[in-house]
């Protein structure tokens, strides 16, 4: 039997649903998904196998126009993830369709990512008519030389086999790149400090300072099965703590309660969490906290 493994970039704007869809493909949550933008910083690998497949998908963050460091890194790391895979898929939403960011990306897609296949997949697709859908699918099919086109909604799982297995066929014959049972090369450390991020973004929606960071400070394995969690919440102000914690602690109680509840479902055991919220003015510009997001501090210059 032939085995074949390669790497499938995922791109598109934020909030497009990569993530979303990531974690269909995959089977298991392995990225962030929430309803702010820009919640994906790290090249996210979520391992899918599909018969004698491996596919290895690399979750950049949405791109859109950089403004700060932090934002150029994450762009530079998107692009980097598209330029590395053995196939891009562009992920766009239908009710949304050719927006200014969809037609940056289209532009920058030859100098960025040269001679890779790039197939086009159209999400939410349950959200707009089919009449729209056709329009969208045949003018995004003039503007770039999609290899297929797949019209999907990750959320319900609609054409999201079709895909897969589509990928599947396509990725390079070869040894399996990652053991069967592992879903994902991140190490855990920072998947649960994703985890924590995302329930500080949904708990806090608009209130959220941009300017913070997740990182799993210590993690002791207890005899009795259970893990112990230490992790810190770095945020750029005084004002932006508060915020954090909540009246009489009340936030971080509740965002602790529901990174620990997921942290035991994903784990499969008794996890202990404890959270602590420090002031780290200047963060955005230590080289440290960007290797912690898996992104390289260099490629915010300029």
């Amino acid at each position: 039997m032939t085995t074949r493994a390669g790497f499938v970039a995922l791109i598109g704007e934020p909030n497009a649903g990569k993530s979303t869809l990531l974690n269909r493909m995959v089977g298991a949550k392995v990225s962030i998904v929430t309803h702010k933008v820009q919640t994906t910083r790290a090249r996210i690998r979520g391992v899918a196998l599909e018969g004698e497949s491996q596919i290895v998908f690399v979750d950049t963050p949405g791109l859109f126009r950089p403004r700060r460091r932090l934002d150029r890194a994450m762009v530079a790391a998107a692009w980097g993830g598209a330029a590395d895979a053995d196939i891009v898929v562009l992920l766009i939403e239908a009710q949304r369709g050719i927006t200014e960011g969809v037609e940056n990306i289209l532009e920058t897609l030859n100098e960025r990512a040269p001679g890779r296949p790039v197939a086009l997949a159209i999400n939410k697709i349950d959200r707009v008519k089919s009449d729209v859908l056709l329009a969208l699918s045949q003018e995004m099919n003039e503007r770039f030389p999609f290899t297929r086109t797949f019209m999907i909604s990750a959320e319900k799982g609609y054409g999201v086999d079709d895909l897969r297995q589509w990928l599947a066929g396509e990725m390079p014959e070869g040894h399996w790149l990652y053991p069967e049972d592992q879903i994902a090369d991140l190490p855990m450390r920072m998947i649960a400090a994703e985890i924590t991020r995302e329930k500080l973004t949904l708990r806090l929606h608009q209130e959220l300072p941009y300017q913070l960071t997740v990182e799993t400070e210590n993690w002791e394995e207890k005899p009795d099965g259970s893990a112990v969690i230490h992790q810190l919440i770095f945020v750029a102000r005084d004002g932006h703590k508060g915020i954090v914690l909540g009246k009489k602690g009340e936030t971080i109680k509740a965002v602790s309660q529901a990174a620990r509840t997921e942290l035991e479902e994903f784990l499969g055991r008794k996890v202990h969490l404890f959270l602590q919220v420090k002031v780290r003015p200047n963060w955005l510009e230590e080289a440290e906290r960007y290797s912690e997001m898996g992104l390289d501090f260099r490629d915010g210059n300029g």
